[in-house]
């Protein structure tokens, strides 16, 4: 009888720095998370609309290669999956508002508040 593997959530993480992307990415992986890594919110948007009920957390910069910023691309998130636990972040002041239910994180974040937004988000999906 075959077992079933165990659940390991996804977090989509959408940063335009390679280095910052990939330490993200690496954090997240390292503690058991599924990453699908985008550098573009139109390569996010995407992946959420062919995979977007299998995503529990989405971090995203401000700043996005393309024309999407991040900004937009929460409330895309917010559209195609209501419950996804969605963070914006950036090292710049908040210009705009955000979707409800989505944070604003300042740049620079611990690495710890991304793993226990993480853990919140796969308890709750």
């Amino acid at each position: 009888m075959a077992q079933a593997s165990p659940f390991r959530a996804t977090a989509l993480v959408v940063e335009n720095d390679p280095a910052q992307r990939d330490m993200l990415c690496l954090l997240l992986e390292e503690s058991g998370y599924d990453v699908i890594q985008c550098e573009s919110a139109e390569e996010a948007a995407r992946v959420l609309e062919q995979d977007g009920d299998t995503v529990c957390f989405l971090m995203t910069d401000v700043q996005l290669a393309g024309p999407m910023d991040g900004v937009e691309l929460a409330y895309l998130a917010k559209e195609c999956n209501p419950r996804l636990d969605v963070v914006v972040t950036s090292g710049r002041p908040l210009a705009h508002e955000l979707p409800d239910g989505a944070k604003f994180w300042p740049k620079p974040w611990a690495p710890l508040d991304v793993l226990r937004e993480a853990e919140i988000a796969a308890q709750l999906s």
